[in-house]
Parts: structure tokens; C-alpha cells; sequence
């Protein structure tokens, strides 16, 4: 591994010539991960959220499905959690799992008391639909925008706390570290360019994914893996970072990031179909269209490929128009700007980048292995998701490990005193020019979009790798420019999602393997560990699951 990725800190700096804060939990990001511990933690702590934008913009807002939970009369934790465990592939943590399943119920209330409505139907009853991999409906969600519904009812309720202290426009530069304990966090202020410290007995990260290390994503343009990163840089444990999740239905049309359309739609019927408009989902699954995501972005990367086309179909005309527009107004709207009657069109959709299954190893209680830094979201490896997240368990996720991260809180111990001063030499100042910045992001995105995308071979990981060592540099830059410290993040985060990919020789989940293409039990039934080394280099650290082989019943 090239040193530069090995650098402790991104930049030169004193805390002693930073703006100082002081407060007991420092919260870094504003999805429902970061808002929930916030809020949560405010009731015993002092409690301080930095966000990298808006409060409002976050992968969360995005989220268009919903939120899964056993909350019907036909369903049960056990249901919920045989899905999970199905589509993660032999993955999973079983007891991650079984805790957050089964904390969905109580914690979706505690959503609701704060604001936030789902749908429901006629009778009374919450409304639940039904997305890919689930065996039943048992997805609440506010129309097509359920993330949307979040953001807003969690604001409204952060907004209003008056023990929380909600900064905006905060880019998290580095996590800080003292005596091999997180202590807070050097941040620059996106609007003055100053550079502030944090200090906090505790650190919650919850700074979402890193779509944006891909050519295509459905992820916002913030997503370019800063928590991620960061927490490598200050030592904590990675894991399962060679499983992207593709998402089957993007809008297939030159927006950057692509529009969602959201599995729901095919939940509610709508069918996938190739270049001769048939169904091709049929026989290659018991679920068809509704097969998990793996399942779905292969299958529709092979018809594409059959057909010399760069798309499929999804077609939802048979639905109807009053249907449609009142079911998925978000879909319809975005839908007509780009050109498309869902009522009368066929929409051409592809796979694009969606969702980070790794990240940041965390326990049952969102500790990590640094003492003091906690995370919960989609930053995270918890081990809910395995191989292959179940739709809609994202912001579940969230939700639950966030409530627990807070009750860990009140039990663990905070440390005898806080950090002084932090001290780094950093490397050598040098902004990049506007035109090298853009052709190294495009360098970037176009080396993981090709060969690390969602099939994968020893050959174009190898040059993968070869293309990221000869970035490496700008990581060491030493530039306080945000732009640059993104790439520089990006670059690291593609250089570990692409390491974990060349180490597992399997075919598992959302990880495919042209030269591997056999699903391996015996030698990967496991999940990769890898944490900086003293040189520093890769040490995989391979953890034993010990789970039966799940089936499809």
C-alpha cells in the first residue's frame, strides 16, 4: 500500500491555532443516523452536530421506499429476520440482526411520536409495501419520498431541542486521536475556511457512504466516503468493503447522480423487460422482479449486454395514470422532467452505484474498535446486511444502532480527562488546479466504474490497483482545499473497496467475481477485516460467522 494512504492526518495543523468547541458527544453528519443520535443524546449529554451541508442534505433525504419493520399481522421478527439473513448470503451477524429487527417496532413508534407520518390505508391500518428480497409487505413509507418525511419530522425535532448545538456547512477534515483514544474532530468551515477543533468524549459517526467514488451512483454529490476514511486514518477497522450494492433501477439518463426509481414501483407490479419488451425476470428467480438487488443488477448487466444496449425496461403503464401519479408523485414528476409518461412510456433504467454494505467494523452497541468513536448509518459494517442489504433496512439501521449508540453512552466510561493540544506536520501545501482536480476525478470514477464495478476480475482489480497507486500523491498533498480533500478521501476509499475485492475469491452477494464465480463457503464464509498496519500496510483479519447456510423457501 502506498504511504501516502497510510498518512495519519490529511493536513499540517496545531489545534492550539483553531477555533476551539468543547462538548460531552460530537455528532458528524445529518441523516437519520446523526439526527437520532443527536436528539437521543441530548436528554443526559451536551451534544454538538456538525454537518458537512445542509441539515438537509443527506442520503436519507434520497431514500424514496421506506423503512422495514414486522409491524403487520401477517408478519413476524422471525419473517423479517429469515429475509435479512437470506439475502445477506451467510454474512450476516444473526444476533446484529435479531436485535435490530427486533427494536424495529418500538423504534418506528418513537419515529412516529416524533412527527413523522407513514402512509395508511383506508381502514385505519399503517400501509406496507413490499420491495425486493422481503416475502411479504413490510415496508412503511410516506408516498415515494420516505426519506424526505424523515429529514423533515427529525429536523423539525432537532430545531426545536434546545441542548443541541447544530452547526452547518462543517467538512470533517480528520477524526483526533490522543493516547489511542478519539477525542474530537478537526473540521473546516466550508463558508470562512477556518479551520475549528471539537473536542467531545465522544464521537458519533454518522457521515453516510461514498456512491460518489463511482461514475454512476444514485448517491448525492457529498457522498464521497469522509467518515470512512477518516476513521482509517485514525486507525479504526474496516470491514466488508468489497460489497457495493448496485441498485437494479436507476433512470437511465446523463443527470449526475442518476434518479432513483424505487423498487416499490415493482413491488406494486410494474415488470422488468429486455430489448424484445419480455420479461426477463421470470424463471431466473421464485421473487422475479422482486429478487434481491444482486440478483436483479446482474441479471439486467447480462440482458444489456445480450442486447448491445445500455438499459433495460421497466414498465408500468398496465398500473394507470390515477394510480401512478397518486401512489409515486416524486417518480412521476422527475419522470416527466426527463421526458417520460409513466402511464404511456417505457423507462429505460440501469444498475448505478447505491449503497456502502462495509464500512467502519462496529459491535452490537455501534462502538468501535477506537475507544471513544462510535458510528451508526451507512458508514458502517454492523453485519446487519451481510453480502447484500435487504431493502429498505437501511434507514432501519439508522434508526436502531443510533438508539443504542446512546444508551451505550450512559454506561461507558468517559475518560479521565480531554486532550490538550494535537500536533501534525502534515504534508507539503499544495492546492491542485481546477483542471487537474477534474481529470483526477475523472480518472478516479472511471478506473472504479470499470473494474471495480459490479463484476469483477483479478486482471482489472490489479490495474485498479496500479491506477490508485499513481494517485496516491494527491492524497499526501497536504491541501486544506475541501475539493481536495474529498478526492484524497475518495481515492483512499476506492483503494479499500478495491484491496477487499481482490482479497475475497468468491462470487457472494454484491460482490462478483468473473474469474471466482462460484459462491465459496468453505474459505469465505467469512467476513475481511482490515485495519491500518504500523508500516502501515493491509492486514486482513478474517472473523468466522459460524451461521447455517440460509435458503430460499
Amino acid at each position: 500500500m502506498p504511504a501516502e494512504l497510510g498518512r495519519r492526518y490529511l493536513i499540517g495543523f496545531d489545534t492550539d491555532e483553531c477555533v476551539q468547541h468543547q462538548c460531552d458527544v460530537l455528532v458528524i453528519g445529518s441523516g437519520i443516523a446523526g439526527l437520532v443520535a443527536a436528539i437521543s443524546a441530548s436528554r443526559h449529554h451536551t451534544v454538538t452536530l456538525i454537518t458537512k451541508a445542509r441539515l438537509t442534505e443527506a442520503n436519507t433525504w434520497y431514500a424514496q421506499g421506506g423503512i422495514a419493520g414486522a409491524v403487520g399481522e401477517a408478519d413476524s421478527i422471525e419473517l423479517h429476520l429469515a429475509d435479512t439473513l437470506v439475502v445477506g448470503q451467510g454474512l450476516c451477524d444473526e444476533d446484529v440482526v435479531r436485535a435490530v429487527v427486533g427494536e424495529a417496532p418500538e423504534a418506528l413508534g418513537v419515529l412516529q411520536s416524533a412527527g413523522m407520518r407513514f402512509d395508511h390505508e383506508a381502514g385505519g391500518e399503517v400501509a406496507l409495501a413490499r420491495e425486493g428480497g422481503h416475502s411479504l409487505p413490510r415496508v412503511l413509507h410516506s408516498g415515494d419520498a420516505t426519506g424526505a418525511a424523515v429529514q423533515q419530522a427529525l429536523t423539525a425535532k432537532l430545531r426545536a431541542s434546545a441542548h443541541v448545538t447544530v452547526l452547518e456547512q462543517r467538512f470533517l477534515v480528520d477524526l483526533l486521536t490522543a493516547d489511542g483514544r478519539c477525542v474530537g474532530a478537526l473540521v473546516l468551515d466550508s463558508e470562512t475556511g477556518e479551520r475549528e477543533v471539537f473536542w467531545a468524549d465522544a464521537v458519533v459517526l454518522a457521515t453516510g457512504g461514498a456512491g460518489q467514488v463511482y461514475r454512476v451512483t444514485t448517491n448525492p454529490l457529498i457522498a464521497t466516503g469522509d467518515g470512512l476514511a477518516a476513521a482509517w486514518r485514525a486507525g479504526a477497522a474496516v470491514t466488508d468493503l468489497e460489497f457495493m450494492q448496485f441498485h437494479p433501477t436507476a433512470l437511465d439518463h446523463d443527470a449526475a447522480p442518476r434518479f432513483l426509481i424505487t423498487e416499490a414501483l415493482r413491488g406494486e407490479g410494474a415488470y422488468l423487460l429486455d430489448c424484445d419488451e419480455k420479461r426477463f425476470m421470470v424463471g431466473v428467480h421464485p421473487l422475479e422482479e422482486l429478487a434481491p438487488r444482486d440478483v436483479v443488477s446482474r441479471e439486467i448487466e447480462q440482458v444489456m449486454a445480450r442486447c448491445g444496449r445500455d438499459n433495460v425496461w421497466l414498465d408500468a403503464r398496465h398500473l394507470g395514470e390515477a394510480y401512478l401519479q397518486a401512489r409515486f408523485p416524486t417518480i412521476w414528476e422527475a419522470c416527466a422532467e426527463a421526458g417520460y409518461n409513466l402511464a404511456r412510456d417505457l423507462l429505460p433504467v440501469a444498475p448505478a452505484a447505491h449503497y456502502m454494505v462495509g464500512g467502519v467494523q462496529i459491535d452490537i452497541d455501534g462502538r468501535t474498535s477506537v475507544p471513544g468513536l462510535y458510528a451508526s448509518g451507512e458508514v458502517t459494517g454492523s453485519g446487519l446486511h451481510g453480502a447484500n442489504r435487504l431493502a429498505s433496512n437501511s434507514l432501519l439501521e439508522g434508526l436502531v444502532f443510533s438508539r443504542r449508540i446512546v444508551r451505550a453512552l450512559d454506561s461507558d466510561p468517559a475518560p479521565a480527562q480531554r486532550a490538550g493540544r494535537v500536533f501534525s506536520a502534515g504534508g507539503t501545501e499544495g492546492a491542485l488546479g481546477a483542471g487537474e482536480s477534474a481529470e483526477a476525478y475523472t480518472l478516479l470514477r472511471e478506473t472504479m466504474q470499470r473494474f471495480v464495478g459490479m463484476t469483477r476480475t483479478d486482471a482489472g482489480l490489479n490495474r485498479a490497483a496500479t491506477v490508485l497507486a499513481e494517485m496516491a500523491p494527491l492524497v499526501g498533498s497536504g491541501s486544506g482545499q475541501r475539493s481536495d480533500l474529498e478526492l484524497a478521501n475518495l481515492i483512499t476509499t476506492g483503494a479499500l473497496i478495491a484491496h477487499a475485492a481482490w482479497l475475497r475469491t468468491e462470487s457472494r452477494g454484491c460482490h462478483s467475481r468473473l474469474d471466482y464465480p462460484g459462491r465459496d463457503d468453505a474459505a469465505w464464509r467469512v467476513r475481511t477485516v482490515v485495519h491500518r498496519g504500523a508500516q502501515p500496510e493491509f492486514e486482513p483479519v478474517s472473523l468466522p460467522i459460524g451461521l447455517g447456510a440460509p435458503t430460499i423457501s
